[in-house]
Order: structure tokens, then C-alpha cells, then sequence
């Protein structure tokens, strides 16, 4: 999947987090802002990056704002966001890829 332009999904509120996607030119880079960084931070991270894999972004710049959004609503913002920064036909089987 290329990442064509920069997209956002999410909000700033209570057990949400916000997750901007813009292109890259090589690889993956992460960022990750979230006051349980020391706690959680590990597991955020792994599970943007597998959300991401398996659907095969490669290269992108990807910043999560978390205010403590459980593992299922990362993967969703992540979703999300990602298929906003495509060009895609509308027919996105939502929820297919991630599990």
C-alpha cells in the first residue's frame, strides 16, 4: 500500500488517540506521544507496526498522539488513517486486513 497524502484519524479525547499518516521516503518511522510512554509505550508501538504490516505500508511517517486508547481502537485509527492516505476505489473491506 502506498501512502499517497497526509490523513489523520482519531481524537484528542479520553482513551482515543489521534494517528496522522503522511509519505515517506524509505521505510517506516514511528512517533509516539502518550503520557503512559514508560508503561505502554512498547506494546503501542507493536501494535502500530504490526497494524501497518499486515497492511503493507512501507514506507510512511506515522504519529500517534495516545491519551490511553486500548490496543483494538489503535489498530482501528491506524486502519483508518492509512486507508484515507490512499487512493482507493471506495471498495474497502474495513476491518478485513487487521485481526
Amino acid at each position: 500500500m502506498e501512502i499517497i497524502k497526509t490523513a489523520v484519524a482519531g481524537t484528542l479525547e479520553s482513551s482515543d488517540c489521534m494517528v496522522t499518516i503522511e509519505p515517506a521516503q524509505r521505510g517506516l518511522e514511528i512517533d509516539l506521544d502518550s503520557a503512559v510512554i514508560r508503561q505502554y509505550g512498547k506494546r503501542i508501538m507493536e501494535v502500530a507496526s504490526e497494524t501497518l504490516d499486515r497492511l503493507g505500508v512501507q514506507n510512511a511517517r506515522v504519529t500517534i498522539v495516545d491519551k490511553g486508547a486500548l490496543d483494538c481502537t489503535i489498530k482501528a485509527r491506524v486502519e483508518c488513517a492509512a486507508m484515507r492516505a490512499v487512493e482507493h476505489d471506495g471498495r474497502v473491506n474495513w476491518g478485513g486486513v487487521i485481526r
